[in-house]
């Protein structure tokens, strides 16, 4: 596995000194990049987060400072098409994959990653969004994570009653025309975050949190990410009915859903996890799409539970207080 040095935002990561990143390429030659965090002291394992679509590294440092005060090693990737990895359409704004599955060879990518930087075992994973449907395939057809966990995971994609057959259409038949790489109708090739005010955005409910964003990417540009493509809607949704067709791994699972979820399929997820023997749902009333990007009360409570799972499914060690106070 060949590193080489990656750039590394430290003006708008939001945290202490300590994220490293790496750039690698995929066994299909897409060039990514992974970030990481080591504890000052002895890590209880590694937790590789997994991001959303349009998503970046810098986006998770403060979350990253919350896991290596509590002892962990923490890993994310700029996934294929997004940050700055490799954007697959002419036009970089526009979010495309091929093919779903080929997300799964940026995680092998990233595991090589873990591996050549001998991050500490237990490894554990964390998908969001569009990382969770990621995450949850790498779950069903790899046993190298002790535990697993999901926040506002795309197990299903969230349409209003007009836009669901709207989007079927444009997804299926909008592919089948030759415009895969065009965008669906009503998008926009411009960053949320960036276009959207804080007052009815979707994402968060703390202020400091989404201008934090809107910082990184008024920064930085080139990691921001508009409208997904035809192709990737028509993979996703795909992707997801596969997702939801296969048996619930062995694995533990703890997945937080915000109860004013607009982004994914609430009854997907709730469904999921109804039927996963070994996995805990936990809704967070008032909460928005991303409970990492919450308010600290909020926030806080999360990364505590999360740790708490992950040193509950480690071999090696027992569990400790919580740091939230």
């Amino acid at each position: 596995m060949e590193l080489s040095p990656a750039p590394f935002f430290e003006d708008v990561a939001g945290g202490p000194a300590g994220g490293v990143a790496h750039w690698v390429h995929s066994s299909d030659g897409k060039r990514i990049r992974v970030g990481h965090w080591l504890p000052d002291g002895p890590a209880h394992g590694t937790v590789m987060l997994f991001p959303g679509r349009t998503e970046y590294i810098e986006k998770y440092d403060a979350t990253a400072q919350e896991f290596t005060r509590r002892g962990f090693a923490m890993l994310a990737v700029d996934w294929r098409g997004q940050g700055l990895a490799d954007r697959l359409l002419d036009d970089p704004r526009i979010g495309h994959i091929d093919h779903f599955p080929d997300y799964q060879k940026d995680v092998e990518a990233v595991l090589a990653v873990a591996t050549a930087l001998d991050l500490p075992q237990p490894w554990f994973v964390i998908g969001h969004s569009m990382g969770g449907a990621i995450g949850l395939r790498a779950v069903i057809e790899r046993d190298c994570f002790a535990a697993c966990a999901f926040t506002g995971p795309m197990w299903g994609i969230f349409f209003t009653p007009i836009m669901k057959p709207l989007s079927r259409v444009t997804a299926y038949w909008g592919t089948m025309l030759g415009l895969g790489a065009k965008t669906p109708p009503t998008t926009s090739l411009e960053s949320y975050v960036l276009s959207q005010p804080f007052d009815g955005n979707v994402l968060t409910r703390d202020q400091d949190m989404f201008e934090m964003m809107r910082r990184q990417l008024q920064a930085h540009p080139e990691l921001a990410l508009g409208a997904p493509s035809n192709l990737w809607l028509r993979e996703s949704l795909e992707e997801c009915a596969w997702l939801m067709d296969q048996p619930a791994p062995d694995t533990p699972c703890l997945t937080f859903l915000g109860s004013h979820e607009q982004i994914v399929d609430r009854k997907a997820i709730r469904a999921r996890m109804a039927n996963w023997p070994n996995g805990t749902l936990v809704e967070i009333p008032d909460g928005e799409h991303e409970v990492l990007m919450e308010a600290p009360d909020v926030r806080g409570p999360v990364i505590d539970q999360l740790a708490a799972h992950f040193l509950a499914a480690s071999p090696n060690t027992a569990p400790e207080p919580a740091l939230t106070q």
